[in-house]
């Protein structure tokens, strides 16, 4: 047997919306009068001067690792462009002075405006060269051609 459900009935003020907006303004002004009073219990961060935690495995800014000698551990075999689904690095293989790698990396640039940092670069190397270990959050430049980064920034 079917259940009757009796709604009550709807009057011209509950139809007109009117007490529903009242209380929407109502939250706004106490939110509103909350933050103006009592800043310090909202649940925001002021952010240039304190910043949130970053867990490790947060994956930030690109960096290249070093060997003992100092030179890049890179070796240019091009694993790390080839898993790039932005296709945002370019690696240019060349000779290399000493005789312990065949090649090494003459040019390694990463165009982070077109970087979706999945970290696949990462994963493919090989020999543990790139990370994105560096904690780095903010990319502010003041042109294009600036987040595109070479060697030489990746390197620091």
């Amino acid at each position: 047997m079917p259940r009757v459900v009796r709604h009550p009935e709807r009057t011209l003020w509950v139809t007109s919306y009117v007490p529903e907006a009242i209380r929407g303004l109502y939250t706004t002004l106490r939110h509103f009068l909350r933050g103006l009073f009592k800043y310090e219990t909202l649940p925001t961060i002021p952010y240039p001067t304190i910043k949130t935690p970053i867990p490790k495995d947060y994956r930030g800014k690109h960096r290249l690792l070093k060997r003992a000698d100092g030179t890049p551990r890179c070796v240019a075999c091009g694993m790390c462009a080839a898993a790039c689904p932005a296709r945002c690095i370019r690696v240019d293989a060349g000779e290399a002075e000493n005789g312990l790698v065949e090649k090494r990396a003459v040019r390694f640039e990463i165009d982070h405006l077109a970087c979706v940092f999945c970290g696949l670069c990462v994963e493919a190397c090989p020999v543990d060269a790139i990370r994105m270990d560096t904690g780095e959050t903010s990319f502010v430049h003041d042109s294009r051609e600036k987040f595109v980064v070479g060697m030489e920034e990746l390197l620091r």
